[in-house]
């Protein structure tokens, strides 16, 4: 009967989380080594399961936070993954999101107690189960929501250079930018804050450092409008 809650069948629902980071490296993922079978010793995403007290967003949130520290990251949720043998030891329909931290203030020691270690996005091992399709997936909506609205700004530290943001743009869309025309972009979004302060280590003169206008930055969120980098 379709109204026989008894006879239905059971299933574990998983939050999987794509984890990217940025640095003078480029674009990075947070991924752990594996500690219990199957696959064991193997790279994954980070995840856990569903409790029953749980909404979608609030176990992403804990699990988030559990292995980094952080709260009020920005997060978005993606795909559900429900292939009958995604999982080899139980019927498991795993939620994947996508999160963008600022390496410099995730807990180090954390990290570092989890078995979680940083990988360029070029450079990432072999994950298990579909979590490379998954990986993919985080990517291009990131590449898709760069390219049209301001976010990413959690990638960089509060304060940063017109450099930084672009090098960080090009990283994410993996593509080379026009410098004037992103500038001028960006700039008529008027989203950042010029500051009086400089960087004096990226050049002779020094390069402006600007913070990002947090409540112009919601406002352009909320409207409909393309940035069309």
């Amino acid at each position: 009967m379709l109204n026989s809650y008894s006879t239905a069948d059971k299933v574990l629902l998983a939050v999987d989380c794509i984890i990217f980071g940025f640095d003078h490296e480029g674009l990075k993922i947070l991924l752990i080594k594996r500690d219990f079978e199957p696959e064991k010793g193997k790279w994954s995403l980070i995840g856990g399961f569903l409790k029953r007290d749980e909404v979608l967003d609030h176990a992403a949130i804990r699990i988030l936070n559990t292995y980094t520290g952080l709260n009020d990251i920005y997060m978005e949720q993606l795909y559900a993954y429900s292939e009958i043998d995604r999982d080899p030891v139980e019927r498991t329909i795993s939620v994947s999101y996508y999160a963008l931290i600022n390496i410099e203030n995730h807990n180090a020691e954390l990290i570092k107690n989890y078995h979680a270690q940083w990988f360029s996005i070029t450079d990432a091992p072999n994950l298990i189960f579909d979590h490379d399709e998954m990986v993919q997936q985080a990517i291009r909506r990131l590449r898709y929501r760069t390219s049209i609205k301001p976010i990413g700004f959690e990638l960089l530290p509060e304060k940063f250079t017109m450099r930084q943001l672009l090098e960080l743009y090009e990283a994410i869309l993996s593509k080379e930018l026009d410098k004037r025309n992103f500038i001028s972009k960006i700039n008529s979004l008027e989203i950042l804050n010029k500051l009086e302060e400089k960087d004096m280590q990226s050049s002779r003169k020094g390069s402006y450092l600007y913070t990002f206008n947090k409540e112009k930055y919601e406002e352009k969120l909320l409207n409909d409008f393309v940035l069309n980098l």
